[in-house]
């Protein structure tokens, strides 16, 4: 059985697919998943390296500022409407499952257009314009936040699960939090361990302020684990010392969440899953370029489960950090209110849950 995937541009829609991608596997040997993705995106350097078929089509964003650059638009979607016909006549797919991203779009559409059931997975409290269109047509829509349901459009047997967003859960057993802090170099016990990062790539505003913060001198009763971004590292990497480690890049990124209390990252959807999913309090400082400023809402919805802080980057300085930081380890009680609220939130096996309804949606079909 084919499984088409669509869904790009950045990681934050291209891994949701490969985690349900994987999963089916797991659940069915005989499905057959094959991603579609762009180009231009991050699809095409993630894709080769994956266990999977795919093919890059010229697929292109809608340019709202430049709007010259829509022929380019237009232009692609023609060829790459072609080449899915040539995809779909080779083995009509039992399904197309939608992650979000320009490189979906026309994939869903396709699907909708020629009779071949469509799942879309938003990952985002504030959906994308690609699975806000597309959701009506859905035979199911899985939502990485519950309020994400309001802002799309139901069609008339649309089913919304409240599935959370597909990860590669903790590992069971989990590592203990001695063994963590020892393969770090801290003490096995007492004082607390913060993360910071902000993203694979780093964010130079997170990076500045905790650059100023670390050189004032951390609280006595916490260790710092630093991701600054491979671009930032040669930058910051003179910070190091007897707590504080500074690192590139975390990968795998497990080894610093099992050890830390709690974190300090960017609020995107994968992000604050992977938090949640280790019973990690965050605070969020949203990026604010983001499309539709959806880290924001992110941040926003957490804060109001009472799962996280919300910190705009705007107000963030050493000085406010440093107020943050403080301010939480004295109350160890607001930290542990806040795990437990994202306790209920978390959603590890969602990769699970959504391969196996589609595994059950199509037997229905068939």
């Amino acid at each position: 059985m084919k499984v088409i995937f669509a869904g790009g541009g950045t990681g934050g829609h291209l891994y949701p697919g490969l985690a349900i991608a994987r999963a089916l596997v797991r659940l069915d040997a005989s499905i057959q998943p094959f991603f579609i993705g762009a180009r231009r995106g991050i699809e095409r350097d993630v894709l080769p390296e994956t266990e999977f078929p795919f093919a890059l089509l010229d697929l292109h964003p809608l340019y709202r500022r430049q709007l010259w650059n829509n022929r380019k638009t237009m232009r692609g979607a023609a060829s790459a409407w072609y080449r899915l016909g040539e995809i779909v006549r080779a083995e009509r797919p039992a399904a197309v499952v939608g992650t979000g991203g320009y490189a979906a779009g026309l994939a869903l559409a396709y699907a909708a257009t020629h009779g071949v059931p469509l799942f879309v997975q938003e990952q985002n409290s504030y959906p994308g314009l690609t699975t806000r269109f597309f959701s009506r047509y859905a035979r199911e829509v899985y939502l990485g936040y519950p309020e994400a349901e309001r802002r799309m459009r139901h069609g008339r047997g649309t089913v919304f699960v409240d599935s959370g967003n597909p990860i590669h859960p903790p590992p069971n057993p989990r590592p203990s939090r001695e063994e963590a802090r020892r393969a770090w170099g801290f003490p096995e016990r007492g004082g607390r361990v913060l993360l910071i990062y902000g993203g694979s790539q780093g964010s130079r505003a997170l990076n500045a302020a905790v650059d100023a913060w670390v050189a004032r001198g951390v609280p006595d009763d916490l260790y710092v684990i630093w991701a600054t971004g491979k671009a930032n590292f040669a930058e910051y990497a003179h910070r190091e010392g007897e707590r504080v480690r500074v690192r590139a890049y975390l990968s795998p990124i497990g080894e610093a969440y099992a050890a830390t209390d709690f974190a300090m990252t960017r609020s995107g959807a994968m992000t604050t899953a992977e938090l949640l999913a280790w019973g990690i309090p965050p605070v969020l400082v949203p990026l604010p370029t983001a499309a539709a400023d959806h880290q924001t809402a992110n941040a926003v919805a957490l804060e109001r489960a009472g799962a996280a802080m919300h910190v705009p980057q705007a107000g963030l300085t050493a000085e406010r950090l440093d107020e943050i930081v403080r301010e939480l380890l004295a109350a160890p009680e607001r930290l542990a209110a806040m795990a437990a609220a994202g306790k209920k939130r978390a959603r590890p096996e969602a990769a699970e849950e959504i391969a196996g309804r589609i595994v059950e949606a199509c037997a229905r079909l068939a």
